[in-house]
């Protein structure tokens, strides 16, 4: 499953086989548990979504909330989306060394942490990664970020950001 129409959570773990239920439903409890006060659990792009309401911050780009974080059974794998990780400075050492601590392998895009199975992901990682950021930080940080230019944004800790910085 790629994209789901489902309008709610509770319907789009019903249409997932129930062995992938499980797997989303587990790692979605430890979103919960830990997730910072405000954001918003809602079925969004085909998948669970953890945003910050639009009567929070309505003046996105798209008139979409923002994402703070989501998850979705893909047709080969899980996709954990940590958007919650652009503003993070050092976000990919700091998920490798929880990686390599629990002694897993990181599979990750520019936001996007894929799985196979719980096995591949350690649990205990998922809660501090949705802890990581309050949402009025959050917020700030994306005000900050959509006011540049589209060209010149990168996201923090990037080595494009990190050689531009050690240039002025």
């Amino acid at each position: 499953m790629a994209s789901s129409k489902a309008k709610t959570v509770d319907a789009y773990l019903k249409e997932l086989p129930a062995e992938r239920a499980a797997v989303v439903s587990t790692i979605r409890k430890l979103i919960l548990k830990d997730l910072p006060a405000g954001y918003q659990e809602v079925m969004n792009w085909g998948m669970i979504s953890y945003e910050v309401p639009l009567a929070v911050y309505p003046d996105t780009y798209n008139k979409q909330p923002l994402i703070y974080m989501a998850l979705a059974a893909q047709k080969n794998y899980y996709a954990l989306y940590a958007m919650c990780e652009y503003p993070v400075e050092n976000k990919d050492s700091w998920l490798a060394e929880e990686f390599k601590k629990a002694g897993k392998k990181l599979d990750m895009g520019k936001c996007c942490i894929r799985f196979k199975s719980l096995d591949d992901i350690p649990l205990h990682t998922v809660g501090k990664l949705a802890a990581r950021m309050p949402m009025e930080k959050y917020v700030a940080y994306m005000k900050e970020i959509l006011a540049v230019p589209r060209r010149s944004r990168k996201p923090a800790g990037s080595k494009k950001a990190s050689r531009k910085a050690a240039k002025v």
